[in-house]
């Protein structure tokens, strides 16, 4: 059995333990997010359907067919509350990120305390 270069790296990014700093990157598109807070479980990162790789992996880049959604923004906190998952967007792109299927929304930011 002879595997591709993607299918390698996905399969590092499945067997690599997700800490926090950990790079990953969409294959096909400009999509790359940092781990900040790691899944309690192991679960399956996608973008627009396609499995994050290992950041330093070399990526195509053919892009998606038709994005899904309004796509990463960068700068901004990703977080899926079923697993704890907490991803820092560190480079834009057209896909939408999914754990395990489930959408990983935009954090929302923490309302201050009263000054009173």
């Amino acid at each position: 059995m002879v595997l591709l270069d993607e299918e390698i790296a996905v399969l590092k990014v499945e067997a690599m333990e997700m800490k926090p700093g950990t790079r990953l990157a969409c294959p096909q598109c400009t999509v790359e997010v940092v781990v900040v807070r790691p899944p309690s479980t192991a679960l399956v990162l996608t973008c627009d359907g396609v499995e994050l790789v290992d950041g330093a992996a070399e990526r195509p880049g053919a892009g998606h067919g038709e994005p899904a959604g309004e796509g990463v923004l960068v700068g901004k906190r990703y977080s899926d509350e079923t697993s704890g998952l907490e991803l820092l967007c560190a480079k834009a792109g057209p896909g939408s990120l999914a754990a395990d299927g489930r959408g990983v929304a935009i954090k929302g930011a923490k309302p201050l305390p009263s000054s009173d």
